[in-house]
This record gives structure tokens, C-alpha cells and sequence, in this order.
């Protein structure tokens, strides 16, 4: 696994859509702050390269290019965006025939910073991928350092606030009156979107014109053709990409891959399809690996099972308060909470399963303060811009409208149901556009092309949002693409080492080899790995 695992979200409160982490607040940045780098950083159409992140552990240069806000009138000052964008560059001289350019990474989210992400990742991205490449990642329009900033709040607290309040409603089935509550703050969205637009650029922040975007960044790291790398959203940019400019695409990797079409037209009924296997892992892995090496063990996959509904009922009916001197927060574990940080532990089953199995195992017992001090332990850890708005904003522009009515958001709840226990919180990504304005839509597809090189797409056996049917039938849109299968549990590749995954990733970046069809490449480590330090903390069979 790279060392960018998924963190468990921080708070409640936002909607982060494959990246389904919620996210916190704005941070403003103090002057010592490395972020401080950004503001002596001067936008410009050339790439500027600085040293930037001192601390780093790689060496990483920052540089700020300007792009058209609207790709459909001249470039000007007044029709101007700065993307934020950050290397790891190659050792060798651009002039050297070791050289063999820049990749282009995406995250994910929408909303996800790239920055970030290379920030955290250059290392081991380096390791895959060897010395002949800059790792390039940027901050999408919108989002984070790039400007203008994705927006519809006049302050921060105001964000906060609302964000807290809808947050109480983020589990569909929380209460009986949640899908209308949630329906009502979509709409109140809406209107604060609408007005934003108005007269203004909040229509431009879109995933056609962040893939023109990297057009853009390629030209001017003075390439014609794209190499990209880009996980969970970050597919349907790169797929975006690759529809829209055929003849330039060099390598492009999609990785944990989203049915573009249903990411379209804001449908979200094909995301689930292999969640409860992920689920459904965790009990029978904790089972098997004993009272020892699990904590929550019962003596049956189906006893674990019943155990973790005993929570739910629990917390449903009697939530904990809890006020941590440890991490100097306070709040309450209820219904809610459970579901979004259980849901939450299935993007990365090889990290979380074995902490999550003692949190639950503590939580059985009334005891909600080690599941609280762990969320707020990794709350610590995470920086966070604008990634909630980013997201939101996003993903309604691009999507299709919806009625927005609450019969329509209680038959489709009803209808997602049918694929899922996790619906109750995947249903939000398209409830949140319920009140969202009606704007022309850009590029939808289709995703039917011939492209220059053939792209390589790579899912896992059982993902929990974007499931190995996503990327079959978006390979069969792509001539000559070729599907990897990577037999793993969590989302993406980037869920559990793989040296036979890295070794496929390395050698169609260098010299264009794809695979074999129906490769599967199996991962190193264990949902539970041997400790000794378990214990059946249940006291259930």
C-alpha cells in the first residue's frame, strides 16, 4: 500500500463523492505555514518551477499556470484561472534520452487535491514508476491552491455551520425524517449556488474543462500527448480525457473505475455493487483469524455480523457522549457516526479491518471513547482546503438534473437499497444536487473512441464503490484497452501493495506494454494480520 492511505473521515458534514471521506472546514494558513510558499508563487502561462515544501521528504517544486476560466471565449485577463501544481522531478536532464517526461496525477473526489497527494505519495509513486518520469500533481479548477476557489458561502463559518447541520442527516435512514431534511439543505445549496453563478465563474468548474485543463499543462511542459495516472473520480477525468482528445493520449491509467455514463447522468446505481462483499470480508476474515488476531471475533462470520447490528441498535437508541482529554474534543457516537467511519474503514480493509475490529470490540462494551480518539487522532493529520464546496460544486454541474422533490429522493433511496446496506449513506452524492440550477451541460460523452495509445484500466476483485464491472464496461468504449484485475478487497490499487500490479504499472509507462487479458495480480498482507495482541473482547457467540 502507498503510503496516501485512506484516511477515516475527520468529521461529519461533507460529501465527498468516491473519496466518500467527509470533510472538514476550511483552514486558513499562518504566515510560517509551508502553504505561505503559494502567495510569492506568480501565475503564469509558462511553467515557473520553484523549490517549494522544504520538509518534504522528496525533493518537490511548485509552480501556478494560467488557463482560460471558459474554454469557449479567448483567453484574457478577465477570462483567467491559476491551477496549482507541484513535481517531484526526474533526476535525469530533460535532455537526456532516460527522460521520459511528466505524468499527470488526479486523486479523486471530486475535490481531491493533487498537491497533496504528490506531496504524500511522490515516495512511493517513485518506486513503481522509477526515475524516468516528473510526478506532476495540480490542484483541479476550483479546488484547494487553485483560483478562483469553488464557493458559495460569503464566510467560512457560515460553511461550517451549514455543513454541521446538514451533517446530521448524511445516514438516509437515521431517522424517519432525514431524506427530507437532507432534500431541504440540497435545495438551500441550490439557491446559494445559483446566486454564486450568477454573473459569476462558478459554472466553469467542471470536468471538461479541468481535462482541457491538462491539455493545457502538457502543452506547456512543451508535450503534445498526455501520461496520466488517475484513481476513482479521477477515472472519469481521465476518461473525460481521452474521449475528448483521442490522438492525445500517450499512457493513461484509470485506476478503480467509475461508469462514466452513470457519473453523467447523476443516476449513482453502479457504485455498489461489490459493497457488501467488502463487508462481508471483514466478518469472515475476523473469523478466521481468530480470537487472537481480532478483536470483535465471535464464533461464527455470521455471530460478527449480528454483533455489529447490535452496535447499530445500540447507538441508534442510546448514542454516547464522549469528552476526550487524549485528543481535547468532545461529541457523540450514534447512529450516524458508526455508519460513516464503518463505511469509511472499507476503502483501505488492510489498514482498518484489525483497528476497527478493537473499536467495535470497545464499542460493545458501551465504551465509545477509542472509536471517538481514533477518528480525531487522524482528523489531526489531514489538510483540507475546500474540498466539500469542490465536490459539490462539481459534481452538479456535471450531472445531470434531477426532479429534487422528496418522493423522487425516497424512491430512489429505495430503489438503491436493492444493491446495498450501505445506501443509506451513498445516496447522498445525488441528493445533494437536488435543488441544484439548471445550467448547460459541457461534455457527457459518449466514452466509444479509438485513442492513440490504448489505455489501461485496473479494478480490484471487490471494491466497495467502484467494482470491477465499472471497468469492463468502460474498456469496451476504448479500443485496444485492457483491463487488470488486481485481487484485492478496497478501492483502487493503491488499497494494498502488489508487486505484480507495480511491475504492469512500470512497464506501460516505459515501453507501452499492456498486460495480458484477464491478468489478476494478487497483493501482499492480510485483512488481519498475526499480532498475538487480540483478544475476544465480545464475551458473544
Amino acid at each position: 500500500m502507498l503510503s496516501s492511505k485512506r484516511k477515516l473521515p475527520p468529521s461529519l458534514g461533507a460529501y465527498n463523492v468516491y473519496e466518500r471521506i467527509p470533510k472538514r472546514g476550511p483552514i486558513t494558513k499562518r504566515a510560517t505555514d509551508p502553504e505561505s510558499i503559494w502567495q510569492q508563487i506568480n501565475p503564469s502561462q509558462k511553467l515557473q518551477w520553484q523549490d517549494c515544501y522544504p520538509d518534504n521528504s522528496g525533493k518537490v517544486q511548485c509552480a501556478r499556470l494560467l488557463v482560460p476560466l471558459n474554454y469557449s471565449i479567448p483567453f484574457s485577463a478577465r477570462n483567467q484561472a491559476s491551477i496549482a501544481l507541484i513535481r517531484n522531478p526526474s533526476p535525469y536532464s530533460q535532455n537526456s534520452s532516460d527522460y521520459k517526461g511528466p505524468i499527470l496525477f488526479n486523486p479523486g473526489g471530486p475535490g481531491d487535491s493533487g498537491v497533496d497527494s504528490i506531496l504524500t505519495n511522490a515516495p512511493n509513486f517513485r518506486m513503481i514508476l522509477g526515475d524516468a518520469f516528473d510526478l506532476v500533481g495540480f490542484d483541479p479548477r476550483g479546488i484547494s491552491r487553485s483560483l478562483p476557489l469553488a464557493s458559495i458561502f460569503n464566510s467560512d463559518a457560515a460553511q461550517s455551520t451549514f455543513y454541521s447541520r446538514l451533517s446530521a442527516y448524511s445516514v438516509m435512514n437515521a431517522s424517519t425524517n432525514s431524506i427530507a431534511e437532507f432534500v431541504a439543505g440540497a435545495h438551500i445549496l441550490g439557491e446559494l449556488a445559483e446566486a454564486a453563478i450568477t454573473g459569476g465563474y462558478l459554472g466553469n468548474i467542471n470536468t471538461e474543462f479541468t481535462a482541457r485543463d491538462m491539455l493545457t499543462i502538457v502543452q506547456a511542459h512543451g508535450r503534445d500527448k498526455l501520461q496520466y495516472w488517475g484513481f476513482s473520480y479521477g477515472s472519469v477525468l481521465g476518461a473525460t480525457f481521452a474521449a475528448l482528445f483521442p490522438d492525445k493520449v500517450d499512457r493513461l491509467i484509470i485506476d478503480g473505475v467509475v461508469d462514466a455514463d452513470d457519473y453523467y447522468q447523476n443516476a449513482w446505481n453502479n457504485s455498489l455493487i461489490d459493497t457488501d462483499k467488502v463487508m462481508q470480508a471483514f466478518f469472515d476474515g475476523c473469523f478466521a483469524a481468530g480470537p487472537s488476531n481480532c478483536a470483535f471475533y465471535a464464533s461464527s462470520p455470521e455471530a460478527i455480523s449480528q454483533n455489529l447490528q447490535k452496535i447499530y441498535d445500540s447507538v441508534a437508541s442510546r448514542p454516547i457522549s464522549v469528552v476526550s482529554n487524549t485528543t481535547n474534543s468532545y461529541g457523540v457516537v450514534d447512529y450516524s457516526f458508526m455508519r460513516t467511519y464503518t463505511f469509511s474503514g472499507l476503502y483501505e480493509p488492510y489498514i482498518y479491518f484489525a483497528p476497527l475490529a478493537q473499536l467495535l470490540a470497545a464499542l460493545f462494551k458501551g465504551d465509545g471513547r477509542p472509536f471517538w480518539d481514533f477518528v480525531q487522532s487522524k482528523n489531526a493529520s489531514v489538510n483540507i482546503f475546500n474540498e466539500e464546496v469542490a465536490n459539490l460544486v462539481i459534481t452538479c454541474n456535471d450531472g445531470n438534473l434531477i426532479p429534487g422533490t422528496v418522493d423522487d429522493a425516497e424512491a430512489y433511496f429505495d430503489g438503491l437499497r436493492k444493491s446495498s446496506q450501505f445506501a443509506d449513506f451513498w445516496a447522498t452524492n445525488r441528493l445533494m444536487c437536488s435543488g441544484w440550477p439548471s445550467l448547460p451541460k459541457h461534455f457527457q460523452g459518449p466514452f466509444t473512441v479509438n485513442t492513440s495509445f490504448p489505455l489501461l484500466l485496473i479494478g480490484n476483485t471487490a471494491d466497495p464503490v467502484t467494482p470491477l464491472a465499472n471497468a469492463k464496461k468502460m474498456s469496451a468504449g476504448f479500443a485496444g484497452s485492457v483491463v487488470l484485475t488486481q485481487d484485492a478487497f478496497g478501492h483502487t490499487s493503491l488499497t494494498a501493495p502488489s508487486t505484480c500490479t507495480a511491475k504492469y504499472v512500470r512497464a506501460y509507462f516505459e515501453n507501452g506494454t499492456l498486460p495480458p487479458e484477464g491478468t489478476v495480480c494478487p497483493v501482499l498482507g492480510s485483512l488481519f494480520p498475526v499480532s498475538g495482541n487480540g483478544t475476544d473482547n465480545t464475551g458473544n457467540a
